[in-house]
C-alpha cells in the first residue's frame, strides 16, 4: 500500500505560458503511475514545505530555485480510511528558455512542455496536478 504524506509541487510556468510538466514512472509504489504531473515531492520530517520544493527540484532536475510563490494548497483528510490528514502545496516558478538546456531528469520518464489548452484535454494527468493547473491556466493565464 503507499503510503500518504504532506507534498509539495511546482507549476512551472515558461515564457509563453507554457508548463514544463514530468512523465511519472511506471512503478506500482508511486501514486499514479505513468501519468503526467508537477515536479514535486513529499515533505521530509523536520522541513517547510518552500525548502522541501527547493530541494526537490534540484534532486528530479538540477534546477536551482529561490524562494517559491505560494499558488494554492489542498488538504486532504483520510482519517476515515485510517491515514490521517495531509496536505499537496503548490509554488509557482517562473522559467526562462535559457534554463531548459541545463535541466537533467533524474526522476521520472521524460519532460513535456504543454499549453494550457494541451494539458486539460490531451494528456493523462495526475487528478490533483491536473485541478492545480487547470486552476492556475483559468485564474492566472487564461485571462491574458
Amino acid at each position: 500500500m503507499i503510503e500518504a504524506s504532506d507534498a509539495v509541487a511546482a507549476i512551472i510556468v515558461l515564457e509563453d505560458g507554457r508548463y514544463l510538466l514530468q512523465h511519472r514512472d511506471d512503478l506500482p509504489n508511486i501514486w499514479y503511475p505513468d501519468h503526467w504531473g508537477c515536479f514535486g515531492g513529499a515533505v521530509d520530517l523536520g522541513e517547510t514545505p518552500d525548502i522541501a520544493l527547493i530541494r526537490e527540484l534540484l534532486e528530479e532536475l538540477e534546477l536551482k530555485v529561490e524562494v517559491p510563490e505560494v499558488f494554492v494548497q489542498f488538504d486532504f483528510d483520510l482519517e476515515g480510511i485510517g491515514k490521517g490528514k495531509y496536505f499537496r502545496k503548490y509554488f509557482v516558478i517562473s522559467l526562462k528558455y535559457e534554463k531548459l538546456r541545463n535541466l537533467q531528469l533524474h526522476e521520472g520518464k521524460e519532460i513535456g512542455i504543454y499549453s494550457g489548452d494541451e494539458v486539460a484535454k490531451s494528456i493523462k494527468l495526475t487528478p490533483y496536478d491536473a485541478f492545480a493547473l487547470h486552476l492556475h491556466f483559468s485564474h492566472c493565464l487564461g485571462s491574458r
